[in-house]
């Protein structure tokens, strides 16, 4: 369980949870400038340069992550598999949000949307309603930010700002939403950050305003052992220390609750038809799968997509 979290607290983008969404904008940026990305984001850079100053940057840094890789081969291997895990998962979920529009659906909702940029780069038919939520000030960032350079987002893109441990249904629906429609909901690099049963509220609560033919896709990481996520903490502290950057520790952002749900069983159970992806078997698939020593875990973690009966 988190030691940095408590039960009402707030964040902009460039502190505690809101932080880690300018981390996620950096690697779909520096995957953005690969000569052969798997997705592209042409925003991704804009929302990570008017952040200010924190550990993001040394992901766009070629220099630094050579750095690394002098110190220490293992964890730049880590560096790379989160650069790819990023990519990959952005690359799965574009294509979760294709085939929910392929299929008639025209209300997309993405929970703790963060820098998610899907509103603006994503080709949306005419139609298409997209709901943001997360916390004012994240939202507020983000549209500023990509107003100011004349970015303009390609669906209805409405603006949800309220946290998702509050009473986020009425603020949905006071925002438009229509419960009788089918949504494709999202719930990309969030659950990490909800305790056990604040997951378990979320998805009955998606499941309440979830018309028949509704979809959902989600990700939950897979529990690693604690001795090596502490060796691993070691040796990133190491380097840090090295090369004199401050290091972000995202473990002290989230709850490794032994009693949470499996996100696709639950769904199963619940009404929904659920498929679960392992995170590696989809790099593999990509192309993407960086081997890591000291691992022996089957996957980093899991990729669920489901539909309502």
């Amino acid at each position: 369980m988190s030691s940095l979290r408590t039960d009402n607290d707030t964040w902009d983008i460039a502190s505690s949870v809101g932080a880690t969404a300018v981390m996620v904008a950096a690697a779909r940026a520096a995957e953005t400038d690969r000569p052969d990305p798997l997705i592209r984001d042409p925003y991704a850079k804009i929302l990570v340069a008017d952040a200010g100053t924190g550990a993001w940057e040394y992901m766009l840094d070629d220099e630094f992550v050579a750095k690394v890789a002098a110190s220490d081969g293992e964890v730049a291997a880590m560096f790379e598999h989160m650069g790819s895990y990023q990519a990959v998962r952005t690359h799965f979920f574009d294509a979760y949000f294709a085939a929910a529009v392929d299929a008639g659906i025209r209300q997309v909702v993405i929970l703790a949307s963060g820098l998610d940029s899907r509103a603006f780069r994503l080709p949306w038919p005419a139609g298409t309603t997209v709901f943001e939520i997360d916390q004012p000030r994240v939202l507020e960032y983000k549209a500023a930010t990509l107003a100011a350079h004349g970015v303009q987002p390609a669906a209805d893109r409405r603006e949800v700002a309220i946290d998702l441990r509050q009473d986020w249904p009425a603020a949905l629906r006071g925002a438009g939403f229509d419960a009788a429609q089918p949504t494709a909901w999202l719930a990309e690099g969030l659950l990490m950050y909800l305790p056990a049963d604040a997951q378990d509220r979320l998805f009955e609560q998606i499941t309440e305003l979830s018309a028949p033919g509704s979809r959902i896709a989600a990700e939950s990481m897979g529990v690693h052992a604690p001795e090596r996520r502490e060796r691993m903490r070691d040796r990133f502290t190491v380097i840090a220390d090295q090369l004199g950057v401050e290091p972000m520790d995202i473990a002290e952002l989230t709850y490794d609750d032994p009693d949470r749900a499996d996100v696709g069983q639950w769904l199963s159970a619940h009404g929904w038809r659920a498929r679960d992806v392992a995170s590696q078997d989809e790099m593999r698939r990509l192309g993407r799968l960086v081997e890591v020593a000291d691992s022996g875990e089957p996957s980093f973690s899991t990729f669920t997509t489901a539909e309502r009966l």
